[in-house]
């Protein structure tokens, strides 16, 4: 679900920014990177505005022992909501302001230069993608009841695709549907240029 204001005024591909809304009423403000005309309406994509951010909870001694560790990817939002305190005040230090945004967690401020010993090269096991990798770059550790945190930002942009149908609703659009693609890649090739 999401929402957004529009007027006769803008046209679509006119559109800088748009605003989504999860269900739970948080939003998460977005640039319009690109926009596509079809017959049932505007498809768009977009990039948040603000920089997102994961937390990962280790299992296991340290980050270097693959073996004897385990990661998780936090994504349940009553675990995040816990230890949002904690995450909000180890960022504070570096000047970043952590925000619990709809879709994502994301921070305002300047993120700290990207360092080799920094870079995590998550692989995620989905039923969707079985083994998606993602470098991730730490920002921040810290510790919520003797479990062991950590704060990464992806260095991939995270991108949005939605429709702004001929109502003037924008949705969110899954890019893994067979009859997106077309449209997720000519969006992706046209921002290219």
């Amino acid at each position: 679900m999401s929402s957004f204001q529009f007027s006769s005024e803008n046209e679509p591909e006119e559109i800088d920014s748009v605003t989504l809304t999860d269900n739970e009423g948080r939003t998460l403000e977005c640039y319009v990177e690109n926009a596509l005309e079809a017959e049932d309406g505007t498809y768009i994509l977009l990039m948040p505005v603000d920089i997102p951010v994961v937390i990962l909870a280790w299992d296991g001694r340290s980050e270097e022992e693959d073996e004897d560790t385990n990661v998780v990817l936090l994504e349940d939002k009553v675990e995040i909501q816990e230890i949002f305190p904690d995450a909000r005040a180890v960022l504070a230090e570096l000047d970043l302001a952590l925000s619990f945004t709809a879709f994502t967690l994301t921070v305002k401020g300047e993120l700290p230069p990207i360092e080799d010993d920094g870079i995590l090269n998550l692989e995620l096991d989905t039923e969707e993608q079985p083994l998606d990798s993602e470098e991730l770059q730490f920002l921040a550790g810290f510790y919520h009841k003797n479990q062991r945190y950590s704060v990464y930002t992806p260095l991939a942009p995270l991108l949005f695709l939605a429709k702004y149908d001929l109502l003037g609703q924008i949705s969110l659009v899954s890019p893994d549907d067979q009859q997106m693609q077309p449209i997720l890649e000519e969006l992706l090739f046209d921002d290219t240029e």
